[in-house]
């Protein structure tokens, strides 16, 4: 059960048409398809005469990958192909239903997938065309996280997706950045070239949504606050077939590794909570009570963040479908 009450839907629906014009300046920070990065940009050109050796030269640094990083770098892809039920949950603020609404918020969240596709797709290729991999083990994740669908718990409170999104851009962009830079000190320059520049969208997509509450939390503090207070704890289930806990497993090869950590969960609490000036809100009630929890959690997780360190270090290896049950 959420711990606040969601604001209804009709009042938040009234904030987030009155922040329409606000959508449409921010429109700006998608970039046109002709002027876009595509994956083929960052992969071997198949179609040339030299492809084989061009695949070669592909190949040869990820022989140097290790496995711990393998296995963050699927999980990030999963997380990047989970897109789908990501657009179908921030439907319900652009309420795009013929799929070709020219409102700025349909417009931003059609742009924002198109963008986001991009990097399932080619981290995706980097994998198949690796060989590192055990592809058939990683598509069975894919298909059974889009199959059994993902519920972030935003519906019927329309300010939670903003909130989650903003909170996951920000994840997403921190642990790709990382991954990147292990890619590179194990000898993978294209790989980290690669982590860098899907991190960047990342940090364009972060602004829109970091930008987009900011606006409602100052047409409705204490909804926005309350909202807020309810997104803190999400996750995304991951299962290919033979691991119920896989994502628990894979957050314990991130943390080993300092790709994604506790102490970065609570940087990116304190730093939304400080962007949008929680603290200085003028609350009562129900809300100044989200408002408390807020202010104090990321203290509250950075506290525990040595005796999770400590835990996750005698954690066993664990066997990964994906790298052909080898342990990482």
């Amino acid at each position: 059960m959420n711990r606040y009450e969601a604001p209804s839907s009709e009042s938040q629906r009234e904030v987030l048409t009155g922040l329409t014009e606000t959508v449409r300046k921010s429109l700006s920070l998608l970039i046109p398809p002709e002027k876009s990065w595509q994956p083929t940009d960052y992969l071997p050109d198949l179609t040339a005469p030299d492809w084989h050796e061009q695949l070669a030269e592909f190949r040869e640094p990820a022989k140097g990958l290790s496995d711990e990083v393998l296995v963050v770098l699927v999980g990030d892809m999963v997380t990047e192909e989970a897109l789908p039920s990501y657009s179908v949950s921030l439907n319900i603020i652009a309420q795009d239903f013929e799929g070709t609404s020219d409102a700025p918020w349909a417009r931003w969240l059609r742009g924002w997938t198109a963008e986001e596709n991009r990097h399932g797709d080619l981290l995706n290729a980097f994998l198949r065309l690796t060989g590192r991999v055990e592809m058939k083990s990683v598509e069975l994740t894919v298909h059974h996280l889009l199959n059994n669908g993902f519920n972030p718990r935003v519906h019927p409170d329309l300010y939670a997706g903003l909130v989650y999104t903003a909170f996951q851009e920000r994840a997403t962009k921190i642990s790709h950045n990382n991954v990147g830079k292990l890619a590179a000190a194990e000898g993978n320059v294209a790989l980290g070239n690669i982590c860098r520049r899907i991190a960047g969208d990342e940090a364009r997509h972060e602004m829109f949504y970091t930008r987009m509450m900011s606006a409602v939390l100052e047409q409705d503090p204490a909804g926005g606050t309350i909202t807020a207070g309810n997104m803190l704890r999400r996750i995304i289930a991951m299962y290919d077939g033979k691991d119920p806990d896989l994502f628990d497993h894979f957050s314990v090869v991130a943390q080993r590794l300092g790709v994604y950590t506790v102490r970065d969960y609570a940087s990116i609490v304190r730093h939304l909570v400080d962007t949008w000036g929680i603290a200085n809100l003028p609350l009562t009630g129900k809300a100044a009570r989200a408002q408390t929890f807020l202010c104090q959690h990321a203290e509250r997780v950075e506290l525990q963040a040595d005796r999770v360190a400590e835990r996750i270090a005698q954690e066993p290896r664990i066997r990964f479908s994906w790298i052909h049950d080898r342990l990482a």
